[in-house]
């Protein structure tokens, strides 16, 4: 086991790290140092080229060493809750990544690198919890993303970007000060708020009822109808999204949740 040094933090060797990889049921070599008081990157780790994924999450990580995209065998990084306000351009060189989560740490949009773009394999990529107003435009090249965090941030909109990526299925914006336009007498005006949760997934994770009524409430927002549901969006904006159904869509009951929410929230179910 790695060393406890008290208030600096766990010391990781790179005899304790080699010790602690395990197989995962699908053949992956796995290193998991999570919650251990890790206060700064063991950059021994870079040295073990046979690693597929790395759990470094739940601990005091401030900074990635800006060599981190040697780590080129690694498929799955979890960094989650830790306390990193940038990531290295090094990172694009991670071209083999298909899961990256920095959720719950103190990103804001400058410290996002363009290189995040570089990561094409990227499935799923959780940037929930941070101060992120904004994501890098390269991000309109990851075609293989099928989930997107985005929750408990700062955007006031959707990225753009979203329309174009053809595989995604899932993108999580709850707890955003997303705006979104109001009529009222004097004519639209553009009002921001966070009392509706938005969470889209693609129409084939829907039960037929569902759908179904997904489909009757936007219909009504293309009639002008309006109704709580969906007055989050316009239905310009709705239409933007094809095949994304929006806001608080349900999804079928084996349809994976994030691994990481806040406590106390509720998993995703149908009808």
């Amino acid at each position: 086991m790695p060393k406890r040094k008290g208030a600096k933090g766990t010391k990781v060797t790179l005899k304790s790290a080699k010790k602690a990889i395990r197989m995962t049921p699908d053949g992956r070599r796995r290193l998991t140092l999570s919650n251990m008081g890790i206060t700064i990157f063991p950059k021994c780790l870079l040295k073990l080229t046979n690693v597929d994924e790395l759990d470094l999450s739940r601990n005091l990580i401030q900074k990635l060493p800006d060599n981190i995209g040697n780590f080129s065998s690694l498929r799955w990084l979890d960094l989650h809750s830790n306390r990193l306000e940038s990531v290295p351009e090094s990172i694009g060189n991670l071209v083999g990544l298909t899961h990256l989560n920095l959720s719950n740490n103190c990103l804001t949009a400058a410290g996002l690198p363009f290189s995040l773009g570089f990561l094409t394999s990227l499935k799923s990529l959780n940037l929930g919890m941070n101060k992120l107003d904004s994501l890098p435009p390269t991000i309109a090249a990851l075609d293989s993303l099928q989930e997107l965090g985005l929750f408990d941030n700062l955007f006031i909109k959707l990225p753009e970007f979203v329309s174009v990526l053809c595989n995604l299925t899932k993108v999580n914006m709850k707890r955003n000060p997303l705006s979104y336009a109001q009529e009222d007498g004097e004519g639209i005006k553009e009002k921001s708020g966070t009392e509706e949760d938005v969470y889209l997934v693609h129409e084939s994770s829907l039960c037929k009822t569902c759908l179904k009524r997904c489909k009757q409430q936007r219909e009504r927002l293309t009639r002008g109808g309006g109704g709580r549901g969906g007055d989050m969006f316009e239905d310009k904006r709705m239409r933007t999204y094809l095949g994304l159904m929006v806001p608080n869509s349900v999804a079928t009951l084996n349809q994976d949740v994030w691994r990481i929410r806040n406590p106390g929230s509720e998993p995703i179910k149908c009808c």
